[in-house]
């Protein structure tokens, strides 16, 4: 979450940054409100405390000097004062527990560079890598949901009996295809990240302190019988794999990576084309995430995109990078850049990966913090995170850029070690 020293010291640059997001005046202000009436009232609080502890004092002293009238009086008041102040910490309870639930909803400030934009139309394209509108042949422009169904490797129809409309059935080479994505991500990366394979269940906390919860709850699986969550993608448990910690900062930055499965409901999807595999409620990913200082984080977000970069330009896949605009930017985002690929049986760009900063806010909630090398005060970290590979749009391009004129698949000579000696996929 923000910090709430800025609703009190910076009150309008605050709502001037926020407003680039989208965000109404009217619910920073009743943050500030909410924050405003809550110091005031655990002054009240402190003064009511400090009084009945006077008075117990009071009373022993009557008791000791056989003022028993006394003591009786100043005892009743003692108890007026005790019910009094009781109620007051009641209502500070609930003050607080309103105050971090706005403050939960209120999104990150996005960063100075990041361009203005109400919409993803204002994203700003950075970069185009290999696309030729006009280099593709007629047999590349068959959709891969019809390339699957045909080469027998994606069975729409039975993962929808089995689960539901979009979750798709991998099969044969297409399952191979798919871990082989995965795969091919992990050892790019693991030179200088290290592997973690976490839980794909996390507690309530956790999915908050990504930003998450609670604004996005329709969006997620939730397990309410046991309050656990499906991860959404693998940033969600790295995040807080130092939750509550202090970490010295010569260990910055930490470098994670893990592959997971992650589920989304995507309950925003109604009127957006949610055929094949464009938009699915389960799908394989690898994640890679930073844990760092603030004067690390430029180099650390420039860094992970060129990694999701470079397996995009692996693969042979044409894509564009594009920076995401203030007012499409996400709930806990202060800059962002996303890959899209280039699908020629769509006719679409599909968007494969996410890299972002995220400020303090994410530490903020979580409670990463480090201890300078130099000492001094406890500094709250940054964290960054980026699709290193996406299954689904990655697997669908593929499948489509790479179709031959005899309806077999190509496999990009990156994945060769990866699918059993096969280097065509072909029913």
């Amino acid at each position: 979450m923000i910090d709430v020293r800025l609703l009190r010291v910076d009150l309008e640059a605050t709502k001037a940054a926020l407003a680039r997001k989208k965000v109404s005046g009217e619910e920073v202000d009743r943050a500030a409100s909410l924050d405003a009436r809550r110091r005031q009232l655990a002054s009240q609080v402190d003064e009511l405390r400090a009084q009945v502890k006077a008075l117990s004092r009071q009373v022993g002293e009557a008791m000791r000097a056989g003022n028993a009238p006394g003591a009786r009086a100043l005892s009743e008041e003692s108890k007026r004062a005790g019910a009094e102040l009781a109620a007051l910490e009641s209502q500070g309870a609930a003050l607080e527990a309103e105050l971090r639930d706005a403050l939960l909803r209120l999104p990150n400030l996005p960063a100075p560079e990041a361009p203005d934009g109400v919409s993803p139309e204002d994203n700003v394209v950075v970069r185009t890598v290999g696309y030729d509108p006009d280099g593709y042949q007629p047999h590349q422009r068959v959709p891969h949901w019809d390339v699957g169904a045909e080469l027998g490797i994606l069975d729409l129809g039975r993962g929808a009996k089995i689960a539901g409309s979009m979750f798709p059935l991998l099969r044969g080479q297409g399952a191979t295809l798919a871990r082989a994505l995965c795969q091919l991500a992990l050892d790019r990366n693991a030179d200088a990240y290290t592997e973690i394979r976490p839980p794909s269940l996390v507690r309530t906390p956790v999915l908050e302190a990504v930003g998450q919860l609670p604004k996005f709850a329709d969006d997620a699986y939730h397990i309410e019988r046991d309050d656990l969550w499906a991860v959404p993608t693998a940033e969600v448990p790295l995040t807080s794999m130092h939750a509550g910690e202090i970490l010295s900062e010569g260990d910055l930055p930490l470098r994670l990576m893990a592959y997971t499965p992650c589920y989304r409901r995507e309950a925003g999807a109604a009127g957006r084309d949610t055929r094949g595999l464009l938009r699915v409620h389960e799908f394989d990913k690898v994640e890679i995430l930073a844990v760092c200082t603030r004067a690390q984080a430029q180099a650390l977000h420039e860094e992970i995109l060129g990694r999701a970069e470079a397996v995009i330009s692996e693969l042979g896949l044409p894509y564009r990078v594009v920076e995401i605009c203030t007012g499409d930017l996400g709930q806990s985002h202060a800059r962002s850049f996303d890959i899209e690929v280039y699908a020629p049986g769509c006719d679409m760009w599909l968007e494969v990966s996410s890299v972002s900063w995220f400020s303090d806010y994410q530490a903020r909630r979580a409670s990463v913090r480090y201890r300078p090398a130099g000492g001094g005060v406890v500094q709250l970290c940054d964290t960054l995170n980026g699709s290193a590979l996406a299954v689904p749009r990655v697997w669908a391009a593929i499948v489509e850029t790479y179709r031959q004129a005899d309806g077999s698949v190509q496999v990009p000579t990156c994945l060769y070690p990866y699918m059993r000696g096969e280097k065509l996929i072909r029913r």
